[in-house]
């Protein structure tokens, strides 16, 4: 589509909803155009944003084409994770061009849309063009979703030992994630546990040296520690060791998997409750669906595995329970927390 555009002289714009990855799909597009045609635009920094293929956020198009709407010199638009518009606070940014971009052809790009007859009416309406919807119901590779009642850390090393690793832990906060849960704090953590060869522990400590104080091998990469960086050039490490195998578990939330290609084989949600700017609910089907898509890449594995760990104080009440089983005295049950959460059991994820 951009490469159509550049030839038929008109202007192309890709839009992704996180900033970092601006930089990157712009790199990505470099090799296929002439040197000079492609440029970026994110928040105060911009990379020749005049240029006739734009790679910038959602919101970036969408200050454009409220300043200039019609006359905007924008021919063809590609919106990844386009399900962002249903967002309660960013959906906005995916709405505004639909509506004031007529001239505009739009590639609309999401695995979890559902219906789109309304997309497909109300483009038509607007631009006067006929909408295809292209769609597959088949996944490459399949899955097999389970639910365990361990601790988390038992949990990875049964993973580890099974061969489904690499695990992307998700933890829907930023801090007191699923590295610090599991007992991660070091990189001879993973070494002590047995679950890494002697050429994997050398490479890991190799490559992870610099960036030894707050990067674990674990890869915490949370959004305070990757502010000490640049965060995409985090994300492109943590793309490229996870590739190379030398890393096995990777901490972090839900958004550290947007626009990684990594060979991830299993996705663990530490949690199914997330906080969503207003209250804290059960995590959506979409945004259930969309996480656990991770699991399982397409030339790396033939299926993939999704577990979702029960509330902590479950595992610790079973544990409980086992103790006086075993004769111990009677015990007294924990229980859920009070804020931040609502309970989840294993029908949401097992039927």
């Amino acid at each position: 589509m951009q490469f159509k555009a550049l030839a038929q002289g008109k202007r192309s714009v890709y839009t992704c909803p996180i900033k970092a990855l601006v930089k990157r799909e712009m790199a990505r597009a470099l090799p296929r155009v002439r040197a000079g045609q492609c440029g970026s635009q994110h928040g105060r920094r911009f990379g020749e944003p005049r240029r006739p293929v734009l790679c910038c956020t959602a919101e970036i198009l969408a200050n454009i084409a409220l300043r200039e709407g019609a006359q905007a010199r924008v021919h063809e638009v590609i919106m990844d994770e386009f399900h962002y518009y249903a967002d309660r606070e960013r959906g906005t940014a995916w709405q505004v061009p639909l509506l004031t971009m007529p001239q505009a052809r739009f590639l609309l790009m999401s695995a979890t849309l559902g219906e789109t007859a309304f997309f497909e009416e109300a483009l038509t309406k607007l631009n006067g063009r006929p909408t295809v919807t292209v769609a597959s119901q088949e996944r490459p590779v399949p899955l097999e979703y389970a639910y365990s009642e361990m601790a988390l850390a038992p949990t990875l090393e049964r993973l580890a030992g099974e061969g489904k690793s690499p695990v992307y832990v998700v933890h829907f906060y930023p801090t007191g994630g699923g590295a610090e849960r599991a007992g991660f704090h070091e990189p001879e953590c993973l070494h002590a546990r047995g679950k890494s060869g002697a050429g994997e522990r050398a490479g890991r400590i190799q490559v992870q040296q610099p960036l030894r104080a707050g990067h674990p091998a674990v890869a915490q990469a949370r959004y305070r520690a990757a502010s000490r960086r640049d965060s995409a050039q985090i994300r492109v490490l943590v793309e490229q060791l996870t590739q190379r195998g030398l890393l096995k578990i990777i901490c972090g939330t839900d958004t550290l998997g947007a626009g990684i290609n990594m060979p991830i084989r299993t996705v663990l949600f530490s949690r199914l409750c997330k906080f969503d700017g207003q209250k804290t609910g059960i995590l959506s089907a979409r945004d259930f669906h969309q996480i656990a898509g991770r699991a399982g890449r397409k030339g790396f594995d033939d299926r993939g595995w999704v577990v979702a760990q029960a509330p902590e104080h479950v595992v610790e009440n079973l544990k409980l329970e086992e103790k006086e089983a075993r004769g111990g005295k009677k015990p007294v049950k924990r229980k859920p927390p009070e804020k931040n959460f609502v309970n989840w059991t294993s029908r949401l994820t097992c039927g």
